[in-house]
């Protein structure tokens, strides 16, 4: 049984009968029967392990500590429940008879179906107001949503103002002022920065993509240019409430103290300032990621790792953080950036000569000097 899931089997299983086509789709590849020879041993009492086990094939024989036995049937009601859910576990766990399992990570099935209870009465609402749920859904599984609070969606929807524009528009403009960000809601766009005489494109933007956010959290001009590829409506999102439904609940800033504690768990310094500007003194073993080329080269970061985002006033790391949020990454801002420091620990921090790391093109990083 090396088929993936159907859609009816996917409705039998509780939690996941409450998850939406589109979320099943992002457990895709973990949504394939693991099969297991009868005498085997899923589990001891004690086991840790992060993980949410289904019986879909076979029997399994569950004892728990004191020598209480039970046989787990598939096709069963009780299979049709996670196995063992508790940690640390409470029952051993071994086939009576080649079965399949499904195992999912649990902590993709939490986040997943976080998101899914968080929103549903706003989902349910917008479908019955005739609103376009399946763009929504899909805004909303932009992971910087799981930082946002249900109100927050529910205010910021009200206050988008929607534009139905033409293929070719021009939405932003390189080197203008941001009093706003857009979020696309139906068509492409295409985002262009300028390299001297040169364009070179950046990203394509799809359905649920928001742009035009890292103006805002910067105060600095747009930095890229983005047209629309075909016929298209934007909905756009004024300055103030950006900064009071969005990025409040978003960029998660650390002070330096805080930001040491997390070192010492094995988060890592990330430079979002210029190469200049971190070849002259940057924080020892920290990855030179410019502001700028972050979006392209965030494909090099770790996403089990945490990344301390650090500039000169701050202003920079905001915007890094907001955008490594949107792309799934954990990551926290320096308050108030190193100029916010006092004159001892930023002496402390920066070394002019220090080791790092440099983010380079064709996905991969190397030493900085």
């Amino acid at each position: 049984m090396s088929d993936p899931l159907s859609l009816e089997q996917l409705r039998s299983l509780t939690p996941l009968n409450v998850l939406s086509e589109q979320q099943w789709r992002e457990l895709r590849g973990q949504l394939v029967p693991q099969p297991m020879l009868a005498g085997q041993l899923l589990f001891r009492p004690g086991d840790q392990a992060r993980v949410t086990y289904y019986l879909l094939a076979g029997e399994l024989l569950l004892t728990s500590a004191d020598g209480q036995q039970q046989r787990l049937q598939a096709g069963s009601e009780a299979s049709c429940h996670p196995l063992s859910p508790s940690l640390p576990r409470l029952q051993e766990a071994r086939a009576l008879t080649d079965i399949s399992l499904l195992v999912l990570d649990s902590a993709t099935l939490t986040r997943l179906l976080t998101w899914r209870l968080a929103y549903q009465d706003l989902l349910l609402e917008l479908g019955q107001r005739g609103g376009d749920v399946e763009w929504l859904e899909r805004l909303l599984e932009n992971p910087l949503f799981a930082k946002v609070p249900s109100p927050n969606v529910r205010a910021m929807l009200d206050r988008l103002q929607r534009l139905e524009l033409k293929a070719g528009t021009t939405v932003l403009r390189e080197g203008e002022a941001g009093d706003c960000c857009y979020f696309l809601n139906s068509g492409r766009a295409e985002v262009i920065r300028s390299e001297g005489s040169e364009r070179q494109v950046l990203a394509e933007l799809e359905e649920g993509a928001c742009f035009g956010e890292e103006a805002l959290l910067s105060d600095q001009p747009r930095n890229a240019t983005v047209t629309l590829l075909e016929d298209g409506v934007v909905l756009r999102l004024d300055r103030h409430d950006f900064f009071a439904l969005l990025k409040a609940p978003v960029v998660d800033e650390v002070s330096f103290g805080e930001a040491a504690r997390l070192l010492s768990g094995g988060a890592q310094w990330l430079d979002v300032r210029l190469q200049d500007e971190y070849e002259r003194a940057h924080a020892l073993q920290s990855l030179n990621m410019p502001l700028q080329l972050l979006r392209l080269k965030a494909r090099l970061l770790d996403k089990t790792r945490t990344y301390l985002c650090y500039c000169d006033s701050g202003n920079r790391s905001n915007s890094a953080v907001f955008l490594l949020s949107q792309l799934g990454y954990n990551a926290y801002a320096l308050r108030d950036g190193v100029n916010g420091l006092p004159a001892v620990l930023r002496d402390g921090l920066l070394c002019e000569s220090g080791s790092g790391y440099l983010a380079r093109s064709g996905g991969r990083t190397e030493r900085s000097r």
